[in-house]
């Protein structure tokens, strides 16, 4: 169990990219990939100034996220941020809200650490777990979770039905949890991945776009990734006891810098019917952000899920 911790799309493209060039670990379990490949470069904040800065500027390269996975509201709740990295939605929900118990729990010791320092630096109380995969189990009570907050997890653990049924074991009958993944119906897969990676640079072209976006989004030896749709997530969600409502996507500035490309794309004849279909069904809304099927067609996919 564990959480690829949210860094700016364009910093995932670029490390993905480097990690390619600089010799992959393709023997490394989840713990160790997520362990050394630390997404924010093991970054130190001298204030909490310097701190809360870098929050607002993460979230704005996500334009909408904070909206759909908001870390404000949850005052006298006790709250686990499932995969908390290096500590960022810690400090939100420590700093915009008021829990009666924080709890943070990640696979990964340097971001546990991280977490650890940054917390102190805020004076933030919080519990954190450094969880095993093998385990499997999150040493919590039953129905102990008012709150669970998960941003970037479940896609990359080895059994997401079985991460997903933790969850609910730990979550309270009236609990909430809300949960991002990666969006399959993005700029992302189908601009970013099928025309710019596969077909203008040539990489990963023998490979299906699934395949090619596992390895060109998170690190090409990142040991697990999977991109959902909608109606795929809310399918592998309800027989874990959940009812489950996706919210819509947040897009990345990375993909909007790449959304120009889009009718260059269509062109390629070599760019497959799916992809071409669904960057001319695209259309922008009130803010300009391209909605497919009346979302964000973005990269950060959430889901609200409630006890069945």
């Amino acid at each position: 169990m564990f959480k690829l911790f949210r860094t700016p799309a364009r910093d995932r493209a670029a490390a993905a990219h480097a990690n390619g060039e600089n010799g992959a670990h393709p023997e490394e379990d989840n713990e160790a990939y997520w362990t050394r490949h630390n997404v924010t470069q093991h970054a130190a904040f001298p204030t909490v100034r310097a701190s809360l800065e870098y929050l607002d500027w993460r979230n704005d390269q996500y334009p909408g996220y904070i909206d759909l996975m908001p870390v404000a509201g949850q005052d006298g709740k006790v709250v686990l941020d499932y995969g908390c990295g290096p500590g960022n939605d810690l400090v939100g929900f420590g700093h915009f809200s008021k829990p009666a118990r924080l709890i943070g729990a990640d696979i990964s010791s340097s971001s546990l650490a991280e977490s650890r320092g940054r917390l102190g630096l805020h004076g933030i109380p919080a519990e954190l777990i450094h969880l095993t995969e093998d385990e499997g189990r999150i040493p919590l009570e039953d129905a102990s979770v008012d709150y669970l907050h998960s941003s970037g997890v479940v896609h990359i653990t080895q059994d997401p039905a079985a991460v997903l049924r933790e969850f609910r074991r730990v979550i309270r009958p009236d609990g909430r949890c809300r949960i991002m993944i990666y969006n399959y119906d993005s700029l992302w897969l189908h601009l970013y991945v099928a025309y710019v990676i596969q077909i203008k640079q040539g990489r990963y072209k023998d490979l299906d776009v699934r395949s090619a976006f596992a390895r060109c989004t998170d690190g090409p030896d990142c040991p697990i990734v999977r991109a959902y749709t909608a109606d795929e997530f809310i399918r592998l969600v309800e027989p874990c006891g959940f009812r489950c409502r996706y919210l819509g996507a947040a897009v990345s500035a990375w993909e909007m810098s790449l959304y120009p490309e889009r009718f260059t794309a269509v062109q390629s004849q070599d760019l497959p019917a799916e992809h071409r279909k669904f960057l001319l069904a695209l259309r922008p809304d009130e803010a300009g952000y391209p909605r497919y099927a009346g979302h964000v067609a973005g990269i950060d996919g959430c889901f609200e899920l409630t006890p069945a």
